[in-house]
C-alpha cells in the first residue's frame, strides 16, 4: 500500500518535533475554532483584559487564523514540556523567598522554541513546498484554542490548556503551513465537576469555570499590570513576585506530569527561591545582568521591585525594614509607592508615623502621597 505524501510529511513532523524536544505535536484547520469569537469578545466586552490592549485591537485576527494569514491550510500545534520537579507552592511557606512562576525560572521560552520551530518549519517547505508561518505566543493566535481544536488537550475550568499525558505545564507553539494535511481529533472536556483551580485561586479570578478576569488575577497584577498594585490585592498576593502557580499546580491531572527535559526549561539554582533581600538591592544593570535570558527581564527593573516590595511587606521580616526604607529616595514612583506600604507593615505604628511625618513632605508625585496618607500601619506592627 503507498503512503500518501500528507502520511509521509505527517510523519516527517512528528520526527522533527520528537527531535528538537517537542512531547506533543498535533494538526488543526485555521476554521477549527468557531466559537473563539464570541469567547474573546465577550472577555473583552466584561473588561477582563484589563490594561492589554492589543487583545481588543487584535480580536478579529485572534479568533480567525485565515485572517492574520489567509494563505493557511492547516496548523500544526507543537507542544514543550516545562513541568516543575517539585510543587511550586511550597515557597508560598517561605515568606522571606520570592515566588517566581515555575515558567520563568530559567530561559525565555519563546527562545528556545522559536528556533527549533523554524527548524521544523524549513524541513517542511524542503519536503512539500510551499509556506509556512511560525508563532510562539508574540503574535495574535490562540494557542490554547487551537490545541484543543487539534487534541493536544483542553482548556480547563482554568482557561489554561490540560492534558492528561502532561498536565497543566506545556508551553505551546504553532507552525502555520500552505500544505494540507489530515486535522486531528479535537480532545473533549474532562475537567467533570472538579473545582480545584477555581478555589486554588488567592484573589478569586474566576467568576464562572472557564472564564478569568484578568484584573484579580495575580499573574496579570504581577507582570502586565503597570501601575501600582491595588490595595484589595497586596495582602492575597504573598510572597509572589512574579506570576503565580496556584490554580496550574492545583490541576489533579498534574499527577501524569513530569519534570521538564530542556535543561533550559529546568530552574536555575538562583531563580527557585530566591531572598527578598537579595533582590531588593538590585539596581537596573544588576537586574538586568540576574535575569538576563529570562522572560523576567520584560517587565524592568521598576515593575519587579514594586512586586519584591509587596512580599516584603507580606513577610513579617522586620530586618527588611532598613534595605526597604532606602528605596523610599528611589528614582521610580511605582518603586517609592510599594516601599511605603511595605514599610506600613514592617515597621511599628510609632516608627511609621514619625517617617511618614517627615519623608511624605518632600514627595512632588500624586500617587506616591496617596500611598502615605492610605498606609496605616498594619495592626500587628503597632506599638
Amino acid at each position: 500500500m503507498r503512503t500518501s505524501t500528507s502520511e509521509t510529511l505527517r510523519a516527517l513532523i512528528e520526527a522533527e518535533a520528537r527531535r528538537a524536544g517537542f512531547e506533543a505535536v498535533a494538526v488543526t484547520r485555521p476554521d477549527a475554532i468557531p466559537l473563539a469569537r464570541a469567547r474573546l469578545a465577550e472577555f473583552v466586552a466584561d473588561g477582563f483584559h484589563g490594561q492589554m490592549e492589543w487583545i481588543a485591537e487584535t480580536l478579529q485576527r485572534r479568533a480567525e487564523p485565515s485572517t492574520l494569514w489567509p494563505e493557511v491550510r492547516s496548523i500544526i500545534v507543537l507542544a514543550m514540556n516545562y513541568g516543575p520537579d517539585r510543587d511550586p507552592r511550597d515557597i508560598l511557606a517561605k515568606p522571606d523567598r520570592g515566588a517566581i512562576s515555575v515558567y520563568a525560572q530559567n530561559r525565555d521560552y519563546h527562545d528556545v522554541m522559536k528556533g527549533r520551530l523554524k527548524e521544523i518549519a524549513g524541513k517542511i517547505v524542503a519536503k512539500a513546498g510551499g509556506d509556512v508561518r511560525v508563532f510562539v505566543d508574540t503574535a495574535p493566535v490562540m494557542e490554547k484554542p487551537l490545541a484543543e481544536a487539534a487534541g493536544l488537550g483542553w482548556q480547563g475550568k482554568h482557561t489554561n490548556l490540560v492534558s492528561r499525558a502532561h498536565g497543566s505545564w506545556l508551553f505551546l507553539g504553532t507552525i502555520f503551513t500552505t500544505a494540507e494535511l489530515e486535522p486531528d481529533q479535537a480532545e473533549i472536556d474532562h475537567c467533570g465537576s472538579c473545582r480545584a483551580c477555581l478555589d486554588a485561586c488567592p484573589t478569586d479570578a474566576f467568576p464562572a469555570p472557564y472564564r478569568l478576569d484578568a484584573r484579580r488575577c495575580i499573574s496579570y497584577l504581577t507582570i502586565e499590570n503597570k501601575g501600582p498594585i491595588p490595595r484589595e490585592f497586596r495582602e492575597k498576593i504573598g510572597n509572589r513576585i512574579y506570576g503565580c502557580d496556584d490554580c496550574l499546580a492545583a490541576c489533579p491531572w498534574n499527577k501524569f506530569a513530569s519534570a521538564a527535559s530542556e535543561a533550559k526549561l529546568a530552574a536555575r539554582a538562583d531563580l527557585r527561591e530566591p531572598s527578598l533581600s537579595q533582590l531588593l538591592a538590585l539596581d537596573d544593570p544588576a537586574f538586568r545582568a540576574f535575569f538576563s535570558g529570562s522572560p523576567v527581564k520584560r517587565i524592568g527593573r521598576d515593575r519587579f521591585i514594586r512586586n519584591v516590595l509587596i512580599a516584603a511587606g507580606n513577610s513579617g521580616d522586620a530586618s527588611l525594614a532598613a534595605i526597604v526604607r532606602g528605596l523610599l529616595g528611589d528614582a521610580a514612583p511605582l518603586v517609592r509607592g510599594a516601599a511605603i506600604w511595605a514599610l506600613s507593615r514592617l515597621l511599628c505604628e510609632r516608627e511609621f508615623g514619625e517617617l511618614a511625618a517627615t519623608a511624605s513632605k518632600s514627595e512632588m508625585d500624586a500617587v506616591v502621597r496617596e500611598e502615605w496618607l492610605a498606609a496605616p500601619a498594619h495592626p500587628a506592627t503597632a506599638d
